[in-house]
């Protein structure tokens, strides 16, 4: 088994620590701050708690997993002795260049460098490194824990051994993989789901139908296992929002182009499951 850092704390960056480390796989979570930390070693326990209580994991397969997981709020700490590195921080680009030039720094030589970004060209977060062709797209599905996608994704210099070795470790996970060869901003899957989304959301702003019907109709009419609005809300509104607007930013393409109404959302704080109110009410 190899040993995982992984470079945030919040939704994605726990729930990827949390699958990795039930695998069998060392881990070191890295955040900026303790608070951040202990948010995201909370949800992990609490969604291990869960798997435990529907009979999916034993209880002491539960306690074993919790005892790989290390966490420091130290980068080089966290980093320095990593088979593969999986950064996992807000979907912003000069955040992560930033970061990516600092994980180069301090990773060892041979680490797998992979960024959890759903829409920004592994290119771009490559360039930032001197070995680009080290760095790859390892895009995992909110809540990592439940889905069984992984989208492995090549940057420009993304050598072959480097993408077997993150497919690797993505199946070690129980993550079934998906490859897309020329990293175009949103890749696959946020490509899709972004245009959908995006259309489903001006559809309810125009007041052409309801969120509700919306979505009634992806899952009748397409056979979808849940509407476009549903999966915004469990995504994150903020977090859909701002990976179209990346993809929009890159293309220019009108339909990428977030509405007003997401805009208004992610002001005011409904941003879906998470803050228990988005096209949706949650208890």
């Amino acid at each position: 088994m190899s040993t995982v850092a992984v470079i945030g704390a919040g939704l994605m960056g726990s729930g990827i620590a949390q699958v990795s480390a039930v695998a069998g796989h060392d881990v070191v979570i890295r955040d900026v701050d303790d608070a951040a930390i202990a948010r995201g070693m909370a949800g992990i326990q609490k969604s291990l708690e869960r798997f435990v209580s529907k009979g999916a994991l034993s209880q002491e397969e539960a306690d074993a997993a919790l005892a790989r997981i290390a966490t420091t709020t130290s980068l080089e700490e966290a980093v320095s002795a990593a088979d593969i590195v999986v950064e996992a921080v807000f979907e912003n680009l000069d955040v992560k260049t930033e970061l990516f030039a600092a994980i180069d720094k301090a990773a060892p030589e041979g680490a797998v460098l992979a960024t959890n970004t759903s829409a920004i060209p592994i290119t771009r977060i490559a360039a930032a490194t001197s070995r680009p062709e080290s760095v790859v797209g390892t895009h995992f599905f909110s809540p990592v824990p439940m889905m069984q996608l992984c989208e492995l994704v090549r940057g420009y210099k993304t050598s072959d051994e480097t993408l077997e070795r993150a497919r690797e470790y993505a199946e070690s996970v129980g993550k079934t993989c998906v490859v897309v060869n020329r990293d175009v901003a949103g890749f696959v899957t946020t490509r899709l789901i972004a245009a959908l989304c995006m259309e489903a959301a001006r559809l309810v702003e125009n007041g052409v139908a309801t969120a509700e019907d919306v979505d009634v109709a992806c899952r009748l009419g397409f056979g979808h296992a849940m509407g476009p609005l549903q999966t915004a809300d469990l995504t994150g509104v903020d977090i859909l929002t701002n990976a179209s607007q990346n993809i929009y930013n890159d293309t220019q393409d009108e339909k990428f182009a977030p509405p007003e109404l997401l805009q208004r959302m992610v002001v005011a704080g409904d941003l879906g499951r998470k803050t228990g109110t988005g096209f949706y009410t949650y208890d």
